[in-house]
């Protein structure tokens, strides 16, 4: 009985409702990359990602039906305020050619024909719309499951958080992050500050690798403990410890900028007619119009129109 009443105060204390938040930055990328240069919209421009990104959100709907749900897109591909605190940051990228940035407008215009709220900030990237989102939301009494692959977005993680990699059909919690990561959701920031991250060019502190880091950060708990400790890190069974210990002296403001690139911000202003993202009523004029201009297929049309619950009629 004990047992059966525990678990009813758990399901109490969990939250009603679920809210997706889609990391569409990633998909269009994805399918940017993968699909076959061989699409063309109405005046004649590539639309390769926008019928890749086309197919992933229509799988996902159908698979997820969500009643709230925001996809957020990088509005700035090329700079945002991280560049204003490391001009180097991601500037290993090339800059997103043109072809891209029109299918990325059009990718968020499907979205918003379909009735899903679109997240996109000329200075915060997605990661920080999906977290400033997830906060929100949190606090309204909501969980969230974050669909993307982005290791980053693992720090967003609360309680009843997942976070989904759509494409590997793999699902994961706060708890599951160690075993991925090597330390906890809330340490990922300052992990990130210690190995630095190739893929967004944060360069860490040189010679911390992934080991060292997860053991730092297991004994000390955070960056800032470890950097105010730093005495004790010759002390700890650690190969090259005394060596660790002056590279963190050496690189101490290094390590705290990176953390700031690391960290998601999650206070970015959101459009409070939003609301709690709910999924709105589809606008089958504009989407019509979309299929037309992207010219997509006929099958692909009528998933279109069933996703959005709007009637289908072929030409």
């Amino acid at each position: 009985m004990d047992a059966v009443t525990a678990d009813a105060r758990a399901a109490a204390r969990a939250p009603a409702n679920t809210l997706y938040l889609v990391d569409a930055s990633l998909y269009v990328f994805r399918a940017w990359h993968s699909m076959p240069d061989e699409f063309r919209d109405a005046d004649g421009w590539p639309t390769n990602a926008v019928h890749g990104f086309a197919r992933f959100l229509l799988e996902l709907l159908d698979r997820a039906r969500p009643q709230h749900i925001a996809v957020a897109f990088d509005e700035a591909l090329d700079s945002c305020f991280r560049n204003t605190l490391y001009p180097a940051y991601k500037a290993n990228r090339e800059p997103a050619p043109e072809e891209l940035r029109r299918q990325f407008g059009q990718c968020k215009a499907l979205c918003e024909a379909l009735g899903l709220s679109v997240l996109a900030h000329v200075e915060y990237e997605a990661d920080d719309l999906i977290g400033s989102a997830c906060h929100r939301a949190r606090a309204h009494g909501f969980r969230s499951v974050i669909v993307s692959a982005d290791k980053d977005l693992s720090q967003l993680l609360g309680e009843h958080d997942e976070q989904w990699d759509f494409a590997r059909a793999q699902r994961w919690g706060a708890d599951g992050v160690p075993v991925r990561h090597g330390v906890h959701a809330h340490q990922l920031a300052d992990y990130l500050a210690l190995t630095g991250d190739a893929v967004d060019n944060i360069p860490g502190v040189p010679g911390i690798g992934a080991k060292t880091a997860a053991a730092l950060l297991a004994h000390f708990g955070s960056l800032d403990a470890l950097l105010e400790r730093i005495e004790e890190v010759p002390f700890l069974r650690l190969r090259g410890a005394a060596s660790c210990a002056a590279r963190l002296r050496a690189h101490r403001e290094q390590a705290l900028l990176c953390r700031q690139l690391a960290t998601i911000a999650c206070e970015v202003p959101l459009d409070a007619a939003h609301g709690h993202f709910a999924r709105n009523r589809a606008d089958a004029g504009r989407l019509g119009g979309l299929c037309d201009a992207l010219r997509f297929g006929p099958m692909t049309r009528r998933r279109l129109h069933e996703a959005a619950g709007v009637e289908f009629v072929p030409a």
